[in-house]
């Protein structure tokens, strides 16, 4: 059984205006959006804490790191391509991008720690090791770093998992970044 998606044109009220944000903001309605529409709350709660992480300490880059470090560990279909799009619109570093979808080890070393920081805070359920905590340290990163990786861990449990349920279609202006598309 998957979670449904909802059409925007037979969507409750409770969740047609969150629809129609959609539709005015990407000049599409996300199928993620679609999936989400399901429970308001959910659909609340995501957008509030995706607006919470992208205002974080964080540069467009290090945004990247961080979910698409997440989205490869947690294989979501739909969030891979959908962030790299989004990390083009964001004019990441496209070598930055590849790198992260393949899951190569990066070049920078303070990206590199925060990429190895983040998919250890996801394996390790949030317990970092002290050889982990301060090669993250050391990279120049602090306390606010590490608890704004908490913030786009859940941020992306949401996404992932209701991708999950839901198989969400990757939505056409992503589909050239599906890998092997």
């Amino acid at each position: 059984m998957t979670v449904q998606l909802i059409d925007p044109a037979s969507a409750s009220a409770a969740v047609k205006a969150k629809l129609d944000a959609s539709q005015a903001a990407f000049g599409f309605v996300p199928g993620l959006h679609k999936a989400l529409a399901n429970s308001p709350q959910t659909f609340d709660a995501y957008a509030y804490l995706h607006e919470q992480f992208q205002n974080t300490s964080f540069d467009a880059a290090e945004l990247t790191v961080v979910w698409q470090t997440i989205n490869l560990y947690h294989e979501c279909h739909y969030c891979l391509p959908a962030h790299t799009g989004i990390a083009h619109s964001m004019k990441v570093d496209p070598a930055l991008i590849d790198a992260l979808n393949e899951g190569k080890a990066l070049d920078d070393p303070k990206l590199r720690a925060l990429q190895a920081t983040t998919r250890a805070m996801a394996d390790q359920r949030g317990r970092l090791s002290e050889e982990q905590e301060a090669a993250f340290r050391a990279a120049g990163y602090g306390d606010q770093q590490l608890l704004e990786i908490i913030l786009g861990l859940a941020q992306k449990v949401i996404s992932n998992y209701v991708n999950h349920l839901a198989d969400t279609p990757v939505d056409a202006p992503f589909k050239k970044f599906v890998k092997n598309a």
